[in-house]
C-alpha cells in the first residue's frame, strides 16, 4: 500500500509539473514569436523558420524560471489533493504533511540534478544553434567574431578591404600567437602581421615584436618593428564580453572542461559564478517547494485557489528579487560572489525548516 501510495503521490505531482511547463513553454513560444516574425520580416523566409527558431530559444528561458514552475507546480498539486480530500486520505494513511513535503522535496531535489545532466546540454546546445541561425541571417556581418578549438577568430573592416585576426587565446588584456591579414576588395593578401603577443586594452592594439609583409608591386617586402600599432573596432572589453552569454556553456561543459574554458579566455571568477548558480538550483527547487508546501499544507478546509496564486505570485516575485539582490552585491564585490549566490538559498532553507515544522503539527 506504501509503494501505491508513493507512486501515487511522485506520478500526479510530475504530471502537473509537466503541465505547466508545457504551459509555461506555451506563453513563451507565443511571446517571442513576434519578436522573432519581426525580425524576419524583411527576409525571405517562410514562416516556419521563425517558429523554428523560437521553439529552440524557449528552452533556454524555461530552466531560468524553473524554480518558479516548480513553486508553482507544487502548489497546485498540493491545493488540488486538499481540495479534494486526497490530503486527508494520506493523513488516515500515516502520511504526515512532513512527510509529503519530503517526497516532493526530493522529487524536487532529483529533477534539479536531471536538468543539469541531461536537459541543460540540450538547452546549450540549442542555444548555440539560435544563436549561429540568427547570425547567419543578420544584416550586420561586417564584424565577426568566433571562439572555437582552434582559438579566436575575428573579422571587421579595413579601409577598402577586410581584415581576418587569428589568435591561439587570450592571456589577460593581450592576444597570444597572433597573426593579423590585410585583404583588399578582391579578397588578396597585401598585408600579413605575425606577433606572439598584442596587447588589446584599448583599441589601439599595440603589436610587440611584429614580423610585418607588405606587398609592394607584386612582392612582399620583410620588416620587424618592435611596438607595431593597429586600430581596430575590438578592444579586450568587447572582446570579452563576447562571452558572456553563458546559456551557450552547459553544466557539464563547466565541470569537464573548465581548464579549456580558461584557456580560451573565459574569466575564472564568472565560471565559478555560472558554475555555482548551477549546482544551486537543485537546492533552490527543494526550497521552492518547502515555500509552496508552507502556504498549501496548513490546513486541510477547502478554499479558494485564487488567493493562494495571488500569494504565490507575489512570493515568488519576492524571492527573484532577493535572489538578484544579493547576485548584484556580491557583482559589486559588497559580500563574497559565491556567498551571494547561495545566501537566498541558505536563507530560504532556515525559513522552510521552520515553516514546515509548524504545518506537521496541524
Amino acid at each position: 500500500m506504501n509503494k501505491i501510495i508513493l507512486n501515487y503521490i511522485i506520478k500526479n505531482f510530475l504530471k502537473t509539473f509537466f503541465i505547466s511547463v508545457l504551459i509555461f513553454y506555451s506563453f513563451g513560444l507565443i511571446l517571442n514569436l513576434f519578436q522573432e516574425i519581426e525580425f524576419f520580416k524583411d527576409l525571405e523566409v517562410s514562416f516556419i523558420t521563425p517558429l523554428i527558431v523560437t521553439s529552440i530559444f524557449v528552452p533556454g528561458i524555461i530552466i531560468q524560471l524553473l524554480p518558479f514552475i516548480i513553486f508553482i507546480s507544487s502548489m497546485w498539486f498540493m491545493l488540488k489533493i486538499r481540495n479534494n480530500k486526497d490530503l486527508l486520505t494520506l493523513k488516515v494513511y500515516g502520511y504526515s504533511n512532513i512527510k509529503i513535503f519530503c517526497i516532493l522535496a526530493f522529487t524536487s531535489f532529483v529533477l534539479g540534478w536531471l536538468v543539469l545532466i541531461i536537459i541543460n546540454p540540450i538547452s546549450s546546445s540549442l542555444t548555440k544553434f539560435y544563436e549561429k541561425t540568427k547570425s547567419n541571417y543578420s544584416k550586420d556581418v561586417e564584424h565577426l567574431a568566433n571562439f572555437n578549438n582552434n582559438g579566436i577568430w575575428i573579422k571587421e573592416p579595413y579601409e577598402n578591404g577586410q581584415r581576418i585576426i587569428t589568435a591561439e587565446e587570450l592571456d589577460g588584456s593581450n592576444l597570444i600567437n597572433v597573426t593579423i591579414f590585410h585583404l583588399n576588395s578582391n579578397f588578396r593578401i597585401v598585408e600579413k602581421i605575425k606577433s606572439d603577443k598584442v596587447n588589446i586594452s584599448n583599441k589601439e592594439w599595440v603589436i610587440k615584436n611584429a614580423k610585418f609583409l607588405k606587398e609592394e608591386d607584386n612582392l612582399f617586402e620583410k620588416n620587424d618593428l618592435e611596438n607595431l600599432k593597429i586600430n581596430s573596432k575590438y578592444d579586450y572589453e568587447k572582446i570579452t564580453s563576447l562571452f558572456k552569454n553563458f546559456e551557450t556553456i552547459s553544466f557539464l561543459d563547466l565541470t569537464l572542461n573548465y581548464n579549456e574554458l580558461i584557456k580560451f579566455g573565459y574569466n575564472d571568477i564568472v565560471l565559478k559564478q555560472i558554475l555555482n548558480l548551477h549546482l544551486s538550483l537543485p537546492f533552490f527547487l527543494l526550497m521552492m517547494t518547502g515555500l509552496a508546501s508552507i502556504f498549501s499544507m496548513n490546513t486541510l478546509k477547502n478554499s479558494s485557489n485564487l488567493s493562494y496564486i495571488i500569494l504565490g505570485l507575489i512570493v515568488s516575485v519576492l524571492t527573484f528579487y532577493f535572489k538578484d539582490l544579493s547576485l548584484a552585491l556580491g557583482k559589486t564585490d559588497r559580500i563574497p560572489i559565491i556567498l551571494s549566490i547561495w545566501a537566498p538559498v541558505i536563507i530560504l532553507s532556515f525559513f522552510t525548516l521552520i515553516g514546515i515544522v509548524q504545518i506537521n503539527e496541524k
